[in-house]
């Protein structure tokens, strides 16, 4: 039931989208609650990460330096460059380009799932550019952005460690401390996550209400292209550098699927409710375009492992 509710993320999303656009005055009022609802989501996937994950890094770290190093080199470059293109305003571009900057989000791991890749990779990857993140967002939001607005880079940074770095530390130390207590949570967690999103999104609707119709289109456009060239860059370079289908694809979704959540509360916090439409336009986009690319290359996989264990069972025996 739960996980029934989980993969229709998407249509969530739209829903509780336009309900906020139509009766926004009850999601707009909540505007100083987007902070603490997304550290709740951090400390909730501290409590899903296990010395597995690290002891994973240390044993295989090149798929994970690689999928980072893309996701904070590629995706705010994209951002700007699709702003620039289509002519965005500046509070647009620094919404666009504090998502680009942000770590993957905690539906890749879920995305990765359904793709049948590998999820112990996009499990390490999330974690691993989460932490790096808390150092590489204010940075490259301050250059990417230093002839835009200025950036208080310190307290940005300040920003992040409390709603990143503390929240999921704390959620890793109650995993580590209370494993019982964390293990029976861990499945209520994907749908509370899921909910608070879904919150978090109708807030940022409702406080754009009034100027969606005006700049909705042209900055879902952006985000659609920022998301899809996100995708098909990590898989490509993966590939170019010699990583496997499977490695490929999980590094894509992860590049692709930032933690846009962590954008519109940073673009709330220290810009403005128009610089959070990016973020809250990309957490339903890039899980529509996450669900559509996992179905068809989970397809793919299911396809060939039939495909080889029907030419396995024609093979003459030894």
């Amino acid at each position: 039931m739960l996980a029934r509710f989980n993969s229709l993320f998407p249509l969530w999303a739209l829903l509780i989208s336009l309900i906020a656009f139509f009766v926004n005055a009850p999601f707009a009022a909540l505007n100083n609650a987007i902070v603490p609802l997304l550290a709740a989501v951090m400390f909730m996937m501290g409590l899903t990460l296990t010395k597995d994950d690290v002891e994973r890094i240390l044993k295989d770290p090149k798929p994970i330096l690689v999928g980072v190093v893309l996701q904070f080199l590629l995706m705010p470059v994209l951002a700007l460059t699709f702003s620039k293109m289509l002519q965005l305003s500046n509070q647009l571009t620094i919404g666009m380009v504090l998502v680009g900057s942000c770590a993957g989000g905690t539906a890749s791991n879920v995305v990765c799932y359904l793709a049948k890749g590998d999820v112990a990779l996009s499990i390490s990857m999330t974690m691993v550019s989460t932490l790096v993140g808390v150092i590489a967002t204010p940075l490259l939001c301050a250059f990417y952005l230093s002839a835009t607005v200025s950036v208080d880079t310190l307290a940005l940074l300040q920003s992040i460690v409390q709603i990143v770095f503390i929240p999921v530390t704390f959620g890793f130390a109650c995993k580590f401390f209370l494993d019982d207590l964390a293990t029976r949570a861990e499945p209520l967690i994907p749908t509370l996550s899921v909910l608070i999103i879904l919150l978090i999104i109708a807030i940022v609707v409702a406080l754009n209400a009034d100027r969606l119709l005006d700049v909705g289109m042209i900055t879902l456009i952006a985000v659609v292209l920022h998301n899809l060239s996100g995708l098909a860059g990590g898989y490509y370079v993966s590939r170019l550098i010699g990583l496997d289908i499977k490695q490929s694809q999980t590094i894509a979704i992860e590049v692709g699927m930032q933690n846009s959540g962590l954008g519109v509360a940073l673009a709330t916090q220290f810009f403005s409710a128009t610089a959070a439409l990016p973020g809250a336009l990309f957490s339903v986009w890039h899980n529509i375009s996450g669900s559509l690319i996992a179905s068809v290359w989970s397809n793919k996989r299911t396809s060939l492992e039939y495909l080889l264990k029907d030419e396995e069972s024609t093979l003459p025996p030894k």
